[in-house]
């Protein structure tokens, strides 16, 4: 397979990025960029049409339980530690003028 990844293809990739790269590490990244095209190459070729796509090699189910309501409080049970209730209803200090 020819090589697609040239150093000067990387330097170029590296000015459009905005990193300064120093030779080494253009020669580097030459090598490990050629690497993954080359096997995503590879992986084209062997995807078909008939393949179905996968997101995950293994099957996955929701292992979460059903959402079922349980037994509710009653609105005196859940006012009996309120600071202040009225009408059934917690009562807390105006935070808006009368404006709104």
């Amino acid at each position: 397979m020819v090589s697609e990844i040239t150093p000067e293809l990387v330097r170029h990739l590296g000015v459009l990025a905005r990193i300064q790269l120093s030779d080494d590490e253009v020669e580097r990244l030459t090598g490990q960029l050629d690497v993954i095209v080359d096997n995503i190459a590879k992986v084209s070729e062997v995807a078909t049409p008939d393949v179905v796509a996968t997101s995950h090699p293994i099957p996955l189910e929701n292992v979460f339980r059903a959402d079922v309501p349980g037994d509710m409080l009653t609105v005196a049970e859940v006012l009996q530690n309120a600071p202040d209730a009225a009408s059934d209803r917690f009562r807390v200090t105006a935070i808006l003028g009368e404006e709104q």
